[in-house]
This record gives C-alpha cells, sequence and structure tokens, in this order.
C-alpha cells in the first residue's frame, strides 16, 4: 500500500489515478464538514463539496507537507464552504425571503431521533451562529481560529455560540421532556405497589 507523501507527489505530478486515491480516502470527512456548515440544503451542500475538491486538487502544488494532508484539506474545505455561504447569503438577500418553515427536509431513515432533532435544530440557526457551533463545538476550532476564518472577532464568535446554544436548547427542549417522561414511566413501573 502507498504512503500518502507518494500519492500526494504523485498527484501533484498530474497522475489521476493518485487524485482519485485522495479524494476516495478524503471525501467522505470533507463531505461531512460541508454538510455540518451548510445545515439542510443539500443540493448546495454537493456543489460547494464539488467546489472544494476543485479548490483542492488546485492547490495541491502548494501543499507543503507541514500538516497532514487531512488537515490542511479540512482548512479549505471550511474555508471555500464558508465562502460560498457568505456568496449564497448576499445572492439570498437580493432573492425573495423563504419562510425558515416551509423548507422540507428528508428524513434519512438510519439515523436516530436524537441525531436528527439536533441536525434539524442547527440547520434553523442562522448562517453566522450555525458555522460557528459547528466550527466550534462539532469540528473542535478555537474561538481565535474561527474569529480569523470568519472575519470577526473572538468575542464575537462566542456571543454567536453562546446565541447557538441557547436557541438550541429551547428548539431541542421537547426531547429532555419527552425523556424525562419515559424515564418516570420507567421508574413507576419499578415501583412497589403500597398495601
Amino acid at each position: 500500500m502507498e504512503t500518502e507523501s507518494l500519492i500526494i507527489r504523485r498527484a501533484i505530478g498530474g497522475d489521476e489515478g493518485a487524485l482519485r486515491a485522495l479524494w476516495a480516502r478524503h471525501a467522505p470527512h470533507i463531505d461531512m464538514v460541508v454538510r455540518r456548515l451548510v445545515g439542510g440544503d443539500t443540493d448546495l451542500a454537493a456543489d460547494i463539496a464539488q467546489e472544494v475538491w476543485i479548490q483542492i486538487f488546485r492547490a495541491l502544488p502548494s501543499y507543503r507537507g507541514e500538516s497532514q494532508f487531512g488537515t490542511w484539506a479540512h482548512r479549505i474545505a471550511v474555508n471555500r464552504t464558508l465562502n460560498a455561504l457568505r456568496r449564497s447569503r448576499r445572492l439570498a438577500s437580493i432573492e425573495t425571503e423563504v419562510n425558515e418553515d416551509s423548507a422540507i427536509v428528508d428524513p434519512d431513515p438510519d439515523r436516530s431521533f436524537v441525531a436528527e432533532s439536533i441536525a434539524e435544530a442547527a440547520a434553523k440557526l442562522s448562517p453566522g451562529a450555525r458555522a460557528v457551533f459547528m466550527l466550534h463545538d462539532v469540528e473542535g476550532y478555537t474561538h481565535e481560529e474561527i474569529a480569523d476564518a470568519l472575519g470577526i472577532t473572538a468575542g464575537g464568535s462566542k456571543s454567536q455560540l453562546f446565541k447557538a446554544r441557547a436557541k438550541l436548547r429551547k428548539l431541542l427542549a421537547h426531547l429532555v421532556d419527552v425523556t424525562d417522561v419515559r424515564t418516570s414511566n420507567k421508574e413507576a413501573e419499578h415501583v412497589a405497589p403500597a398495601y
């Protein structure tokens, strides 16, 4: 099995098989990052993911190996996705507004109820709050890194994260209530009857 550095060297040289190998190895993670940042719009996520891979392959000759390829590609994915979201927000401000409640999301039967609820709730966050939440709480970026990537201050990142978490708590409160009801029902079943 070839080492990744050898595959990268071959890909920089234009070897299509090496390019396919890099894509096959890293596409699942890159696609997941893009989907998380975009939210519920699967078509937009697919378009952006394609742009990300074009950018990765164009930038490949500039890859210096100072970090792992996956980390380098991840950074390109985040930056390219955030730029695409900014561009789509500018276009959306020109177009007619669409009510968020009217968006239809096809459920994925393989996902658990909780994961599906979290994804739906995150999609209802404002783009800025969603980006900060995903970058910080899901991807593990620091507020300073987020501030640099989004062109905001670290304080702005913290503020957006606070707002995102507060809204998610409200949007997901029904999960806690359902869990509490199920727990209290199970506890009631185990209580010995009083004679």
